[in-house]
């Protein structure tokens, strides 16, 4: 698995948020939202975490390497206040995983935009190990 920022243990979550903090600082700072359109930042990529609680055994044969993922936070979640949910065409396929949402939520709760498409899928017995998904800051 590539991490593209430090992991989100307690000791380096300040750091990955403020990484991330300067990147949105640097993108909102290019003149002309035609050059902003033309750069895209990989913050993470991460395993699906949950893959047989949803909706992605149903669906994941259906998807394609590059196809768009929508991103949804769930402060409200009982089990993870950092949850952020993974969809595909209005399916629930799972979750960012747990120990790699810290940086994703703060940047979500401050209302940044955050791009997710699937970079890699497989056949394999764990299912964790079946989609991989890629963020990105545009």
């Amino acid at each position: 698995m590539r991490r593209y920022l430090p992991s989100c243990s307690p000791k380096h979550a300040p750091l990955a948020a403020a990484l991330l903090a300067a990147l949105l600082a640097i993108l909102s700072a290019l003149p002309g939202r035609a050059v902003a359109q033309q750069v895209r930042i990989l913050v993470q990529s991460s395993p699906l975490a949950g893959f047989n609680y949803h909706q992605a055994p149903a669906v994941w044969q259906a998807m394609r390497v590059g196809d768009a993922l929508k991103l949804e936070r769930e402060p409200d979640n009982a089990h993870d206040a950092r949850a952020i949910s993974v969809q595909w065409q209005g399916h629930k396929l799972g979750y960012v995983p747990r120990a790699q949402n810290a940086v994703l939520a703060w940047a979500m709760d401050r209302g940044e935009s955050l791009d997710a498409r699937v970079s890699r899928l497989q056949r394999h017995r764990n299912p964790r190990k079946r989609i991989e998904f890629e963020v990105y800051v545009e």
